[in-house]
């Protein structure tokens, strides 16, 4: 069955951070009744520390040789791991490239994607991504994915998402249906190779198969054999080629086919789509400050309990807000 939620601050940065991840844990309780197999987030627009923020779930029999690797790899693209942190086998890092500008070791010959869009987050993900042990969960200038087994409260309980703030996010309750229950397949998905491009997604794709043999054909790797992997592939592929989101978002309703619901991340906002059938429930709701939107009434009520007008998204609808 599985839930969706979304939460966008709309100050953006100027009026400061707003207390994202405290609200999508609220949301995302509310809608545990949708999927305990597992539970996850990403928080955008985060207070800026650092040039990226990498997430990755390392196998913990090789944790420190691995952890070493990845230094290796992000000094090698000129930069530095001036931070890292363990949760369990999940690993955090900050990196920093000093306003070093130099010509990229990674960026000699083309992307295995063929896309070259010009960044480090890209050469650093062609070098993790396939790297036995490593799980990249993702790679962004201003945004992180969480990820984990089991619940909303189980989430905060172990990864304190409630003390992230940001400008917006997404999150997702999972009950597997297509593929198994593990942290690999678990949402949001990120669009490797492109940085700050994740989603969430309620629904099936029933032509999963053609596109993606379509993208291998272009060179890119893919970490799951989840569909929804595939639609962030589909709109950052979009994007990187000069569509806006909405753009992007609407070409997807002739592309894709199935049922679905899903909603985007990026770097400066967030957007949602509905199929044709409009199968998969979604409601939104706006204030002056701030775009909730959830798979149910529920979620909205958890975090703006005060009575607002909803909206309820119907058959080939999308909608984009920006930070």
């Amino acid at each position: 069955m599985c839930g969706v939620c979304g939460i966008l601050h709309k100050g953006g940065a100027g009026a400061g951070p707003a207390p994202i991840g405290d609200y999508l844990v609220k949301m995302l309780d509310s809608l545990a009744h949708r999927g305990t197999d597992s539970t996850g987030v990403t928080i955008a627009g985060q207070p800026k520390e650092q040039d990226l923020i990498l997430r990755l779930r390392i196998e913990s029999e090789h944790a420190d040789t691995l952890l070493q690797r990845v230094r290796q790899v992000v000094s090698e693209v000129g930069g530095e791991v001036v931070s890292h942190k363990w949760v369990d086998d999940y690993l955090r890092l900050s990196v920093q490239y000093g306003g070093r500008d130099e010509a990229l070791p990674y960026h000699a010959r083309p992307l295995r994607s063929g896309v070259r869009i010009g960044g480090r987050a890209e050469s650093i993900a062609e070098a993790l991504v396939g790297l036995e042990g490593v799980e990249v969960h993702s790679i962004g200038e201003c945004s992180e994915v969480i990820k984990d087994v089991g619940t909303a409260s189980e989430l905060q309980q172990r990864h304190s998402i409630g003390s992230l703030s940001g400008s917006h996010g997404i999150g997702h309750v999972r009950m597997a249906t297509e593929s198994r229950v593990d942290i690999t397949h678990s949402h949001p998905f990120w669009a490797n190779p492109f940085p700050d491009v994740t989603v969430v997604h309620n629904g099936q794709l029933t032509n999963y198969h053609k596109l993606k043999r379509a993208y291998e054909d272009q060179g890119y790797e893919f970490q799951t054999e989840n569909d929804s992997e595939l639609i962030a592939v589909y709109l950052a592929d979009a994007l990187s080629k000069g569509a806006t989101l909405e753009e992007a978002l609407r070409q997807s309703l002739s592309d894709l086919d199935g049922t679905f619901t899903f909603l985007i991340s990026t770097k400066d906002g967030l957007g949602y789509a509905k199929d044709q059938w409009a199968a998969k429930p979604l409601v939104a709701m706006e204030t002056d400050e701030y775009v909730a939107i959830a798979s149910e009434e529920v979620a909205l009520r958890r975090v703006f309990p005060e009575e607002q007008e909803l909206i309820e998204p119907q058959e080939s609808e999308v909608m984009t807000w920006s930070t």
